[in-house]
């Protein structure tokens, strides 16, 4: 069972619902949970822990001026445009560059090889005798979070249960998060932002095929125009969350809801049993 997490807009307690399923979660199964806002992670202040950490790589090309004959077959093929070939220099961008390899096949003369460039890191630890705590980094100044998600997506791909925590918002990383998922919870807030970028998410979710519910989170009651949208799309909406200084002053401290009033844990376990029947199984 794949199930992200996911907001169509920050803010909205996309990693509080996480981490507290995942934590309810995981004193009765093996879980995973995985970071995937690799350029803003956070799921590691809630389960502080000495993670195993290795970099991320990417084979970037490495061009021998010296065997370079500016042919331009290279730059024509870079759909990119890191590569830019001038009458007798050559130009390498390496930020634009996705590593796809192509540059080296169609050298006439074989002056590419590619090298690793780091881009990031990933981090596994055990905090929990039942959970597997997944995390992905982006270097500063790295614009490639997408091959982040995809390496720490890796790292689980064989363990039963795995939550994503995607990054927020529809951009290509919350796509990437989302591929191959089996359900998807979306978290939202009743304030006009969160209704149109809840908007947002839901067509996401739609177009990949991959069915979704709704959270509404920090409910203060008037919540009447999210529960129309959610009737008119289809959406359960799976759990309402109220507004609550209390709530917030847990969050902020990192702590966890569910471990500080275990009430909350039959909660989060309905949760999961609804996401399981989202996904297409049976209570």
């Amino acid at each position: 069972m794949k199930l992200a997490i996911a907001s169509g807009k920050g803010g909205t307690g996309k990693s509080m619902v996480a981490a507290n399923l995942a934590f309810t979660l995981a004193m009765e199964s093996q879980v995973s949970l995985v970071d995937c806002d690799v350029e803003e992670p956070n799921l590691h202040l809630f389960f502080p822990s000495d993670p195993m950490t290795r970099d991320v790589t990417l084979p970037i090309p490495v061009i021998d001026e010296f065997i370079c004959t500016y042919c331009r077959k290279c730059g024509e093929f870079c759909r990119y445009g890191a590569i830019s070939v001038l009458p007798k220099k050559l130009l390498f961008f390496a930020d634009l560059c996705h590593s796809c390899g192509g540059c080296v096949l169609v050298c006439p003369e074989n002056a590419i090889h590619e090298e690793p460039k780091r881009i990031g890191t990933l981090s596994v630890s055990t905090p929990l005798s039942g959970l597997k705590l997944v995390t992905g980094m982006l270097d500063t100044g790295s614009p490639l979070a997408v091959p982040i998600i995809h390496e720490v997506k890796k790292e689980t791909s064989d363990d039963p249960i795995v939550i994503l925590d995607t990054a927020p918002g529809t951009s290509c990383p919350v796509v990437e998060a989302l591929e191959g998922c089996d359900a998807c919870i979306l978290v939202t807030e009743s304030t006009p932002f969160g209704l149109h970028d809840l908007d947002l998410a839901a067509d996401v979710t739609e177009r990949l095929g991959i069915p979704a519910g709704v959270i509404i989170n920090r409910s203060d009651g008037k919540d009447d125009e999210t529960l129309r949208f959610c009737a008119e799309h289809d959406l359960d909406v799976m759990l309402t969350i109220p507004f609550s200084r209390e709530i917030a002053s847990i969050q902020s401290r990192g702590d966890l809801l569910c471990r500080v009033h275990p009430e909350w844990q039959k909660e989060f376990r309905s949760l999961f049993t609804k996401s399981k029947v989202l996904a297409g199984g049976e209570l």
